[in-house]
C-alpha cells in the first residue's frame, strides 16, 4: 500500500491520538514537521472543545485546522470556517429530556467554556480533563453563548444507560455515544463528516487523498470521507467494521505508526526519478 498520495491527515484525539492518560507522545510532533515539510494538512476532530484542543496541541495549533465539538465547529487559527450550533429552542427541548433521566450529568458546550449544573459538580475532576474551562449555572437561561453540543456523563455506561433513552432524537438531532462514559447530542449536521467534506472541498483533496483515524461512534462519518480509513486496535467494534484499515492501540502509538510509514513513502517518491 502506497501513501505517498495522501495530503489531508486527520485524527481523532481520545482513544486515538492521545494515549490512555490523554497525552500526545513527542514522536507525534517530529512526524507533523515532517508531514508539513511534504506539504500535508493536518486536522484534529474531537468531540473536546476547541479550547481544550489547542492545550494539548499548543506548540502546532497555529499549523493545524481544529474541528471541535464532533464538527460543530471548525476554525483555523482565528478563522471560524464553520460554526454549527443547536438552535435555541431545540435547546430547551432537549434539557426537557436530559431533566426526566436518572444520573445523566449534562455539560453544555459553548465556544469559549462548558456550562454544567449544580447536581453534577461532583465530576468536576473528570470534567476537567475534557472541559478546563467551565460555569456552574442553576439553569439555561444563564447560557450567554451557543451551545454546539450538550454531552451526557454517566458514570457506569453511557451506551446502556443513556442512549437508549435519547436515541429517538436522532430524527431531529446528531446523537452519538463518543465514550464509554459520554453520549453527545448536537445539530443534525454538527457531524464530524460533514466538516472534513468541507475542508476536503475547499482545498480540493480528494478521499482517495486522505487519511482518518479514530475509535468510537462519533468518528463513523468522518471516516468514511477518506479512502485510508483506520480503526484503531482498541476502537469500538462498529468503527472496526467502519474502516477499510485497522491499526495498533492508541497506548502503542497506532497513528503515530502509520505517519511514519506515511513519511517514508513521501521520501520514497521524491527519490525515484
Amino acid at each position: 500500500m502506497n501513501l505517498s498520495k495522501v495530503k489531508l491527515v486527520v485524527t481523532d484525539m481520545d482513544g486515538t491520538l492521545l494515549n490512555s492518560k490523554h497525552q500526545v507522545s513527542p514522536e507525534f510532533f517530529k512526524l507533523f514537521n515532517k508531514m508539513t515539510d511534504h506539504g500535508v494538512l493536518f486536522v484534529a476532530a474531537s468531540g473536546r472543545p476547541h479550547y481544550s484542543i489547542t492545550q494539548k496541541l499548543n506548540g502546532i495549533k497555529n499549523d493545524i485546522i481544529i474541528v471541535s465539538e464532533n464538527g460543530g465547529l471548525v476554525s483555523k487559527r482565528d478563522e471560524t470556517l464553520l460554526s454549527t450550533p443547536i438552535k435555541t429552542d431545540k435547546l430547551s427541548e432537549i434539557t426537557a429530556l436530559i431533566d426526566s433521566l436518572e444520573n445523566a450529568h449534562p455539560v453544555f458546550c459553548g465556544k469559549t467554556k462548558a456550562f454544567i449544573t449544580k447536581n453534577s459538580t461532583a465530576l468536576s475532576d473528570v470534567l476537567t480533563e475534557y472541559y478546563p474551562s467551565f460555569q456552574i449555572i442553576e439553569n439555561i437561561d444563564e447560557i450567554n453563548e451557543d451551545i454546539y453540543k450538550v454531552s451526557l456523563y454517566h458514570e457506569e455506561n453511557s451506551e446502556k444507560h443513556i442512549y437508549p433513552h435519547v436515541k429517538h432524537l436522532e430524527a431531529h438531532f446528531k446523537v452519538k455515544t463518543s465514550a464509554r462514559h459520554w453520549v453527545d447530542i448536537s445539530d443534525n449536521l454538527a457531524n464530524k463528516g460533514h466538516a472534513i467534506k468541507l475542508l476536503q472541498d475547499s482545498y480540493q483533496i480528494s478521499a482517495e487523498e486522505t487519511m482518518v483515524f479514530g475509535d468510537y461512534h462519533n468518528d463513523i462519518e468522518m471516516l468514511k470521507q477518506g479512502y485510508f480509513s483506520y480503526a484503531m486496535k482498541n476502537a469500538h467494534e462498529v468503527v472496526k467494521q467502519t474502516a477499510r484499515f485497522e491499526t495498533k492501540t492508541n497506548d502503542e502509538f497506532g497513528v503515530e505508526h502509520i505517519l511514519q510509514k506515511l513519511i517514508i513513502d513521501k521520501e520514497e517518491k521524491i527519490k525515484i526519478p
